[in-house]
């Protein structure tokens, strides 16, 4: 059982390497069980077509990101139990993080498959939406909390501004592989830090 795993990991790793250096479409089952040292019908063991290949891979990359959310604003509550301050030093965790990348970020399943959705089924386009809406709701219902104590200074739907943190996020994935420049990403959430500061410090 442990080797199947493996196998199946395996799989999705390759899988996802392809699918974010020239897109899903590009990315052929051929070649990954190629790469992967299997026959066709081993692949078929494990994932039925390649929408579940998609469903699968799409599933993890999500999974793997709600760990490091939540590992990061985790820590930093821990850190400050101030919602707006606790909120600042997670933003700062999460771009040192970023910075950190040797290669920089490998590139966002969400946004690649957005621009992909037609070759998906509707379960696939779900996920992913549905994965877009749990950033917004983790976001706002964060900003929520500080507003509550630090009244914002501007007139601003504080749903736009959690819209606004995954856009920075996912903008700066793109610029930062678009420039060959890595450090845009972690640039790009400092700024953001920076707003949310002065939208909701009083003494900024």
């Amino acid at each position: 059982m442990v080797a199947t795993r493996s196998k199946r990991e395996q799989i999705l790793d390759i899988a996802e390497a392809g699918v974010l250096t020239k897109g899903f479409g590009a990315t052929s089952i051929d070649e990954i069980i190629a790469e992967a040292e299997i026959t066709k019908s081993g692949f078929f063991y494990h994932f039925r077509d390649k929408n579940e290949l998609a469903r699968a891979l799409l599933q993890r990359y999500l999974d793997s990101e709600e760990m490091i959310l939540n590992q990061v604003f985790d820590r930093s509550r821990e850190l400050h139990d101030d919602p707006l301050h606790g909120f600042l030093i997670g933003l700062k965790l999460l771009s040192e993080m970023m910075a950190d990348l040797p290669n920089g970020h490998p590139g966002c399943l969400v946004a690649t498959y957005t621009y992909s959705e037609r070759m998906f089924d509707r379960e696939v386009r779900d996920l992913n939406r549905q994965a877009v809406q749990a950033w917004r709701a983790r976001f706002q219902a964060a900003l929520e909390e500080i507003a509550a104590r630090y009244p914002p200074r501007d007139a601003i739907d504080l749903k736009v501004v959690a819209d606004m943190v995954t856009t920075s996020i996912e903008g700066g994935i793109v610029v930062s592989k678009a420039l060959g420049e890595p450090q845009v990403l972690a640039e790009q959430i400092m700024a953001l830090r920076s707003y949310i500061r002065l939208l909701f410090d009083p003494a900024a």
